[in-house]
């Protein structure tokens, strides 16, 4: 059973940082991309990030570029974000999700998915 965990939310002030893991199990993990997505009150869930299978090729949203920094270690089977200088507009649910193969911008060509964690930031 495939299961991935998201963990690392919480409440920040405007200008801090956090830093979200992602940890997985029943998958092979270094075969799989993965991405972060978030999803605000009343809005669309949106890509946030993407990493290869292989680590040596990342993807970011316009928003975030500059900010934020995924990374991943396979030895763990966990990927990473981490999250400088946030704003009130990055506060959202947070979700990171697996994918076979190429990393991908659409959420709908993600195969599993966490639940999900908070972040919360405060202005």
């Amino acid at each position: 059973q495939v299961q991935l965990v998201e963990s690392g939310g919480g409440l920040v002030q405007t200008g801090g940082s956090l830093r979200l893991s992602c940890a997985t199990s029943g998958l092979t993990f270094s075969t799989h991309a993965m991405g972060w997505f978030r999803q605000a009150p009343g809005k669309q869930r949106e890509f946030v990030a993407a990493i290869g299978w292989s680590g040596g090729v990342s993807d970011y949203a316009d928003s975030v570029k500059g900010r934020f920094t995924i990374s991943r270690d396979n030895a763990k089977n966990t990927v990473y974000l981490q999250m400088n200088s946030l704003k009130p507009e990055d506060t959202a649910v947070y979700y990171c999700a697996a994918r076979p193969g190429t990393w991908s911008r659409s959420p709908g060509l993600y195969k599993s998915w966490g639940r999900g964690t908070q972040v919360t930031v405060d202005s």
